[in-house]
């Protein structure tokens, strides 16, 4: 199995072919939903997507950890996350082949 990504471009290019917007509009388009999205992940918010999945920000309390490499404890310090929750659909169809 090959490893690939999505792109910003790959998106694009899929709104300019199946839409008909130019690359350039296309390509604003995405940013402009991107940085919607962020936006509201910096408010705390969480992104619902119907039929995709919702976006949150979970908190992380700090903790003692390890170094592998050394074996030396650390603290790991609280930190903010974004988690995915995919939607019952999505779940579903990927673990369709398995």
């Amino acid at each position: 199995m090959s490893k690939t990504n999505l792109t910003r471009k790959d998106l694009a290019k899929s709104i300019n072919e199946q839409l008909g917007f130019s690359k350039q509009s296309a390509g604003e388009l995405v940013d402009i939903v991107f940085d919607s999205m962020k936006e509201g992940l910096l408010r705390q918010e969480s992104i619902k997507l119907v039929q995709f999945g919702t976006f949150n920000i979970r908190k992380k309390n700090s903790r003692v950890g390890r170094n592998p490499r050394t074996g030396d404890t650390m603290e790991i310090c609280r930190r903010s996350m974004v988690s995915f929750k995919p939607s019952k659909g999505l779940r579903e169809r990927i673990n369709q082949g398995k």
